[in-house]
């Protein structure tokens, strides 16, 4: 009788261990799911405001053209006023054709300053000054707009390139990213430890987990310098840069447990050096040692 009884004890307590790991399972399924919809709706966010921005600067651009075409027209109206000079209606004179020599003296200056130019106008030089600085305006706002674009599309090209899943989160997935050839990958386990653990070029310590928030501080020995990056997210890569490589190494942490983390660092399949000697020309002797190679006897 007794073992009758313990056999259904033993299948309960069984099944409520099952039930708790599939609890805990779905409990960090949500906890990742959420992290991950968390940055992708700030990313979108940036992105918005960006595009916010650019609508703004390409308003008052308009706004500054629409001026600059205003000003050039009143230029153009006071150059042609002052360039035209009134004419003077003819007078029909009943009097004879005899004049005294007096008052052909007297109306000779007047005829001579009526055909003389008009003096400069100060307006003038004051609208050149108001569009050389509409036009600076102009040329300024023009490069703000250009730098807005090309920082919109840098904030696009790396949101699309990490939805497309150029973070690896499984392992399958870092075997995926591996066989595309452009990088080297090197998978690692850190323990919390004040020990550095060699990763690939770099030496790596993680120091403190905090499993709630999922997140950790890690120390960093990048050319004999200490490097300390705290409050580092899951998922989120770590760029490190170095003198020998044409583009940053990249950590990342897929997973963290209670007093560990694991993940993975990428760095770029050829140094600067390799790069710069695959492309120098071949020297002379080079040359001529390959075309004897080649020339058949």
């Amino acid at each position: 009788m007794e073992s009758h009884e313990e056999m259904p004890r033993q299948t309960v307590s069984i099944s409520t261990r099952w039930g708790l790991a599939a609890l805990v399972l779905a409990l960090v399924l949500c906890g990742t799911t959420a992290i991950s919809l968390f940055y992708l709706a700030r990313e979108r966010k940036q992105a918005h405001d960006l595009a916010t921005a650019n609508q703004d600067l390409s308003a008052s651009l308009a706004q500054v053209q629409s001026q600059l075409q205003a000003l050039s027209e009143k230029f153009n109206a006071l150059s042609a006023a002052g360039q035209t000079s009134p004419a003077k209606p003819a007078s029909v004179s009943s009097r004879p054709s005899a004049l005294s020599a007096r008052t052909h003296a007297r109306v000779a200056p007047h005829r001579s300053v009526a055909r003389r130019q008009p003096p400069d106008d100060p307006r003038f030089n004051q609208l050149q000054q108001q569009l050389s600085g509409q036009q600076k305006q102009l040329a300024s706002t023009r490069e703000e707009v250009e730098k807005a674009r090309t920082e919109l599309d840098g904030k696009v090209n790396s949101t699309r390139d990490e939805l497309n899943g150029s973070i690896a989160r499984t392992h399958e997935e870092l075997v995926a990213l591996e066989k595309r050839g452009e990088r080297n990958y090197y998978e690692f386990r850190l323990d919390k430890s004040n020990n550095f653990q060699r990763v690939g070029p770099l030496s790596v310590s993680l120091r403190k987990v905090n499993y709630k928030h999922k997140s950790f501080n890690l120390a960093l020995m990048v050319d004999d310098f200490k490097l300390d990056k705290k409050n580092v997210n899951l998922f989120e890569p770590v760029w490190i840069t170095l003198a020998d490589r044409p583009q940053p190494l990249e950590l990342v942490v897929n997973r963290v447990s209670k007093d560990e983390v694991q993940g993975y660092l990428s760095e770029p399949k050829y140094k600067k050096s390799e790069l710069s000697a695959s492309t120098a020309p071949a020297t002379p002797a080079s040359a001529d040692k390959t075309q004897s190679a080649v020339t058949p006897r």
